[in-house]
């Protein structure tokens, strides 16, 4: 490697485990750390029951996989992957980024490089991030280190687009620094680098992203709303409309996990600390953030309109953010059970790739086995995983009282045509 840097990488979960691997893999020393032991234990055993990375290469990468911070001491190129996300009033939670900014503060040694890969909005490495950097470590930014900005664009579950694969935007405080983040990231990305003129447009570059894909979805949102009180089959118009050359190719759909359904809230955070007030972002996660309750609500009708009453049981297929991941983080799913639930419905929740303690722990829920799941009078596929898609209209029928009730398809992902006899078919 012709930059000569010893790596380590901070938070080893969906965004860290795989840039740490990818340097490992080269022959680079890297320290992988995280705080959490029980993944540090887990990885040191050659298996990331995230599924981002293969067994095989977890255990050909070059790396010390470890909860010491000191052995952050080893590396001279660090690279921060920790989680940035909100509060519960919807505001940038920068503590997890702050912690790890102070553990890494203590290590930091002269000619060190700090690079971040946390979403935040712009002007929070600098603003944010350095004084922690200097008053840890008793070193000064400009003279003793120096900071980046890199921003992941990991997609979980994605297995064409790698981190190998994927253009990396890169920054640094001065025109040495970048070039040397450009060059150590030039190492393993194959796809190359593309240089920013500052951090803060690296940082905006990382929440535009996600914000332009949330509006969008956004307003597939609003039309499957207006379409539905029209009567008319959204995914049908949907594809008409995509017969057009320019046309965009976006869905309706649950908008949760860790980048879309989080990002805008530090854009909007930001702009209203100038005193501008972004409605049209905010607008499009308005709309986002209550369509759980809106298929919770065309369930609960649905079932009146048939007459089956507060005893009904609903049996919902799915919990993660999206399909054929084990994540759970700010899953939309959560709004539809809880609507249920308060209405008196009794709700059960099968997953094949969620882990039930996890559940449990984060939103007080409980998964339930699909052998053990009681005949319902409503089935919900709210997540189109591949086990559930593959068994289709014999999976839905199979577990509704005799084969017959409301089958709601929250991504669309069973034929329609196909529905059977006795099934009210109702999708997003």
């Amino acid at each position: 490697m012709a930059h000569q840097r010893s790596i380590s990488v901070i938070g080893l979960g969906y965004v860290g485990l795989p840039v740490a691997v990818a340097f490992g893999k080269k022959g680079v020393p890297v320290v992988a750390f995280d705080v959490n032991e029980a993944r540090v234990a887990e990885l040191r055993d050659g298996h990331d029951s995230t599924g981002e990375v293969e067994d095989g290469d977890l255990r050909a990468a070059n790396m010390v996989i470890s909860s010491d911070p000191e052995e952050l001491r080893q590396a001279d190129f660090h690279i921060v992957a920790v989680p940035t996300p909100i509060t519960a009033d919807k505001r940038p939670d920068l503590s997890p980024l702050i912690g790890a900014t102070r553990t890494l503060g203590k290590q930091l040694k002269k000619g060190d490089v700090v690079v971040y890969e946390s979403t935040v909005y712009p002007g929070a490495t600098e603003e944010s991030c350095v004084p922690v950097l200097e008053a840890e470590s008793g070193l000064t930014n400009g003279t003793d280190f120096t900071v980046g900005y890199s921003p992941e664009r990991i997609n979980p579950g994605d297995k064409e687009h790698r981190f190998e694969n994927i253009v990396k935007v890169v920054s640094g405080q001065d025109a040495a620094t970048l070039d040397l983040v450009a060059d150590v990231y030039g190492s393993v990305v194959e796809a190359g680098v593309h240089r920013t003129g500052s951090i803060k447009a690296a940082e905006a570059a990382k929440v535009i992203e996600n914000t332009q894909r949330d509006l969008n979805i956004a307003l597939m949102n609003e039309l499957a709303l207006i379409f539905n009180r029209l009567g008319i089959d959204t995914r049908e118009v949907l594809e008409a409309a995509g017969t057009k050359w320019n046309f965009l190719r976006f869905t309706p759909g649950l908008v949760g996990g860790h980048c879309i359904g989080v990002d805008p809230y530090y854009l909007t955070y930001r702009a209203e600390a100038t005193g501008y007030i972004p409605e049209v972002i905010l607008a499009g996660r308005r709309i986002n953030d209550g369509m759980g309750a809106w298929v919770a609500d065309m369930t609960i009708k649905r079932l009146l309109r048939a007459g089956v009453g507060a005893e009904a049981m609903i049996t919902v297929l799915g919990i993660t953010f999206k399909e054929d991941v084990p994540d759970i983080r700010n899953t939309r799913v959560v709004d539809i059970v809880r609507e249920l639930e308060a209405v008196g419905f009794t709700v059960q929740i099968a997953d094949p790739h969620a882990e039930a303690a996890e559940v449990a722990q984060e939103y007080g829920m409980r998964l339930t086995n699909e052998a053990d799941l009681k005949p319902a009078d409503a089935v919900i596929l709210a997540v189109a995983h591949e086990d559930f898609i593959s068994r289709g209209w014999g999976l839905m029928t199979g577990l509704l009282k005799n084969g017959k009730g409301l089958a709601v398809d929250v991504r669309a992902a069973l034929d329609r045509e196909a529905c059977p006899d006795g099934v009210d078919l109702w999708r997003v």
